[in-house]
């Protein structure tokens, strides 16, 4: 399968982008993990976003920002579209998030709460967890740190 690589700020997706990652997250956050919260949020107001598409249609995505405590970068919102998760998609969106954020802030280290179930996945880019499990919407996350 063929995909092409997206970095965009949120002031440079067109409407017809915003809509479809907006109704994706929600997609897959919200409806497919039964969690109702503030998906969109506004954290997004100054976000970085990192796509993949493949057939015209955005088919992983993960949005880069700042960490809540203002030390670390962060990213989350990580996913990979129903129909694409048998392509190994997940791998080509992280590295490219962190390629982009190396990119960006090189010096800065990275954050992130990750689904508890994805810990091994992480640790393959060098993320090391730094928290115990816990819920966050009811769904078991661990906090994971990678240090430049």
């Amino acid at each position: 399968m063929e995909f092409s690589t997206y970095i965009k700020g949120t002031d440079e997706l067109s409407i017809a982008e915003l809509l479809e990652i907006f109704k994706l997250r929600v997609s897959v956050f919200v409806v497919e993990q039964n969690c109702p919260y503030q998906e969109i949020d506004d954290q997004d107001d100054n976000a970085r976003h990192v796509f993949l598409k493949a057939d015209n249609k955005i088919v992983a995505y993960a949005r880069i920002i700042e960490h809540i405590d203002g030390i670390n970068i962060s990213f989350g919102r990580v996913l990979v579209a129903p129909n694409y998760r048998q392509h190994h998609l997940g791998h080509e969106l992280v590295s490219a998030t962190l390629a982009e954020i190396e990119r960006s802030a090189p010096k800065r280290s990275i954050k992130i709460a990750a689904q508890n179930y994805l810990e091994n996945f992480y640790q393959g880019f060098g993320f090391i967890p730094v928290s115990d499990v816990y819920l966050e919407d009811d769904i078991p996350h661990l906090d994971m740190l990678l240090t430049k």
